[in-house]
């Protein structure tokens, strides 16, 4: 009885808020409606047990940690939260921060801790390399970079099987450009609009988002097309994406045909037609675009433009940073996705679960069209440590299946989001493959316009709050970034889940006030 009483008022609290919400919002679904009865506006999902105990923080204090950063680190804002997390440890999928406080992380480090944060495998190799060999330089041999070598360029088909060592994704980009243009002759480089591909100077050229446009000269020679959003582009439909989750748009398109992805290939043709030279010297294209909010094309749209980029005497790009090394489950490469063969692929990132390391792969002839043009050298490039962790990547890849679980546990995420879109006006789309998935966030589901930035913002905190990290993405980062270490499992797939919809709940409680 006593316990009961206790929480009476809550129960009104919770009632009342629901009521408020149903009568200033009378178009939510019935799915909406139970799902608040069913959890409550303020629960807290309770988060899966995680057998790992972290050390105690015994570093700098949090406002010390605050008054360095402003003094001393780049003023450009670019951490999540108005009260930015101070990590601490890791483990796996999860994070403490120095409170002690444990977090699901559902964003890897920007898709980058694929096997998991301190893999015991990966740390031991690490160590063990630690204490033999840190450094040579590309002058003088030995064993850890061939034997990658070997490996990787198993996992690549004919005749990709050259490999650049370098250190980041900006770097391994830039220097495939350098590639494109050495062996073509030609200069003019097509990336889509929302591409992502490095922050260096030559990159800045083929990143399409305004955030990192400058009035400064950078670039050159980098021309953007239309990029094929059947979301949020002028065409689109049912059968579109190659995933478990189409778009809410319709269309009269077959399963096998896409007239959307015809319309895109016109707009291709159409920058090559008027935005370029007769000859180019490639294009660059992320399987599944990143930073963008994680967009996927229409099937056969990347196999089509390649054909027409080749005709024009250019190379095709692959970069593979954020789509590489098992994450989209189906393949390896985020390439084999869309049936095609690249001339250059890119890989950073995953490639060896958060150390520095970056590579360039191509085929023979694109790598002695390079040796003409140029000694190529990186003095960190193919180093011990990074090539030793390298190959301990991809036995643990192999060896706990972690491709074959991405596959499972993605295609079972991206179909308990799928459900949250269904019951919630404001989340307009739901897409990727494997655990590469966004959440985008809309006014509503008629009009496609962005949810404005401040209401993601509270969404995204009130996730933190409730144990979950996940990123952000989109032109108007108004999509949702999901990209857990590929060891994640369904349990934890569940509870993200609930915490999204609570999370949701609240924001459509604040909506109502």
């Amino acid at each position: 009885m006593t316990l009961a009483w206790r929480y009476l008022p809550r129960t009104l609290r919770l009632e009342t808020s629901f009521l408020r919400i149903r009568k200033k919002y009378p178009s939510l679904s019935g799915a909406f409606c139970t799902s608040v009865t069913k959890l409550g506006l303020h629960t807290k999902p309770r988060m899966p047990p995680c057998d790992f105990t972290p050390e105690r923080y015994q570093s700098l204090a949090y406002d010390r940690v605050l008054e360095i950063h402003q003094q001393h680190l780049s003023p450009i804002l670019t951490s999540y939260f108005s009260e930015p997390l101070l990590l601490h440890q890791g483990h796996l999928e999860w994070l403490f921060d120095y409170e002690g406080n444990r977090y699901l992380d559902f964003f890897s480090g920007i898709v980058t801790v694929g096997v998991g944060h301190c893999h015991p495998k990966v740390n031991a190799v690490a160590q063990k390399q630690l204490g033999r060999l840190w450094h040579t330089s590309g002058f003088f041999f030995h064993p850890s970079i061939h034997e990658y070598a070997e490996k990787l360029s198993a996992l690549l088909p004919e005749p990709l099987k050259v490999i650049f060592f370098v250190n980041s994704g900006s770097e391994a980009n830039d220097l495939a450009m350098l590639m494109a243009r050495a062996h073509s002759n030609n200069t003019d480089i097509i990336a889509f609009r929302g591409a992502y591909h490095g922050c260096s100077p030559y990159t800045l050229g083929l990143s399409n988002i305004v955030s990192f446009k400058t009035k400064l000269p950078s670039g050159i020679g980098c021309q953007s097309t239309m990029c094929p959003d059947v979301f949020r582009g002028p065409w689109g439909g049912s059968h579109c994406r190659d995933s478990p989750v189409q778009t809410i748009r319709k269309c009269s398109c077959a399963p096998d045909c896409c007239q959307a992805k015809d319309q895109y290939i016109e707009q291709f043709k159409d920058t090559l037609n008027t935005s370029v030279a007769k000859s180019i010297a490639g294009f660059f294209a992320e399987p599944i675009q990143g930073v963008n909010g994680f967009v996927q094309y229409p099937k056969g749209f990347l196999k089509e433009a390649f054909e027409l980029v080749r005709e024009r005497g250019g190379v095709c790009i692959a970069d593979e940073v954020q789509t590489g090394f098992g994450r989209l489950g189906s393949h390896f490469w985020g390439f084999q996705t869309h049936g095609v063969l690249p001339d250059i692929v890119t890989m950073a990132k995953g490639i060896a679960n958060g150390f520095p390391m970056a590579a360039v792969v191509t085929t023979p002839d694109i790598a002695k069209s390079l040796a003409k043009c140029l000694l190529h050298f990186s003095t960190f490039g193919g180093n011990p440590m990074a090539c030793a962790i390298g190959s301990a990547v991809l036995e643990v890849i192999k060896e706990e299946n972690l491709q074959e679980n991405s596959q499972e546990v993605g295609t079972y995420m991206l179909l308990k989001f799928a459900k949250l879109r269904d019951e919630f006006e404001i989340v307009g789309d739901v897409r990727g493959k494997g655990l590469m998935i966004g959440i985008e966030m809309v006014k509503d589901k008629m009009s496609r316009q962005p949810l404005p930035r401040e209401e993601v913002n509270q969404i995204h905190q009130d996730c933190k709050h409730m144990g979950l990290i996940i990123g952000r993405g989109g032109i108007f980062s108004q999509t949702f970034r999901i990209a857990p270490p590929m060891c994640i499992t369904k349990p934890e797939v569940d509870f993200a889940t609930e915490v999204l919809r609570s999370a949701l709940i609240q924001h459509m409680e604040r909506r109502a006030k």
